[in-house]
């Protein structure tokens, strides 16, 4: 095999580690979104949640506070009727009962709006009741969402850390000066960096090559860049097995030297 032809499947060996790495770390990349999702929900329903908690905290505030002042009135009200008795003239008598009238009549309007209190805290803890059945079930998938993906991403780092060391390896066969080529392409154009050319056409931006770079190509005497697209070719008939077309990928702009 010729240098050249052994250069080209360095590299395209060395494209298909990159390939796997590029899908795992796609993957990565987009699993968090579902347990986002998920936890946005969480999140709708937690704030709910503490409102009406803190709905219910105001409420059994004010009935302990309306509960305390109902009773002094109800003790004042006793002591004033102990004391009716001792009263020693008609108009400090009056004024007793005109007091603890007042406080009877305060006392009632307490009764009431403890009543309407009570009403209130027992729809805010139905409330609660009901929103906690969605609350404790989405918290339960979140926990295992989270556990799951954390596994994921786990076992997909592992493979990434073994690329990388497949990928470092595989850089070691590819000669400096081709490789430092290579990467330059790679930082600055999608997935792939090497591709076929079938037919005078090539297989990264799926337009026809010049015929006289077609003419060099089929030489297979040095690696050349796709005029339109940039990417490293090679044509297809130099190998048993060519791979598939691929999808032409977005426009990037890039400013590149002559082939080396």
């Amino acid at each position: 095999m010729s240098l050249y032809l052994k250069q080209i499947e360095q590299l395209v060996a060395l494209q298909r580690v990159d390939d796997e790495i590029l899908v795992i770390a796609r993957e990565l990349q987009d699993a968090p979104s579902e347990v986002k999702g998920l936890q946005e929900r969480f999140n709708v329903l937690d704030e709910q949640r503490n409102r009406i908690l803190e709905k219910i905290e105001h409420l059994k505030e004010q009935e302990k506070r309306l509960g305390g002042e109902i009773e002094n009135d109800a003790l004042k009200v006793k002591k004033s009727k102990s004391k009716l008795m001792l009263v020693g003239n008609t108009k400090e008598y009056h004024a007793m009962m005109r007091e603890m009238d007042n406080l009877e009549k305060v006392n009632r309007l307490r009764e009431e709006e403890k009543i309407a209190l009570a009403e209130e805290l027992a729809r805010q803890q139905s409330s609660l009741q009901e929103l906690d059945e969605s609350y404790l079930s989405l918290k339960s998938e979140l926990e295992v969402k989270q556990a799951s993906l954390q596994e994921r991403i786990d076992e997909a780092n592992k493979v990434i850390a073994q690329l990388n060391r497949k990928r470092a390896t595989a850089c070691q066969e590819v000669p400096a000066p081709i490789l430092s080529r290579y990467e330059f392409i790679r930082e600055r154009l999608d997935n792939p960096v090497i591709v076929s050319v079938d037919t005078g056409v090539c297989n990264g931006c799926h337009i026809a090559i010049p015929p006289q770079s077609f003419i060099e190509l089929q030489k297979g005497h040095q690696i050349l860049s796709c005029p339109n697209c940039q990417r490293l070719i090679y044509w297809c008939e130099h190998f048993s097995e060519c791979p598939a077309p691929t999808p032409a990928p977005a426009a990037k702009e890039m400013v590149f030297g002559e082939d080396q």
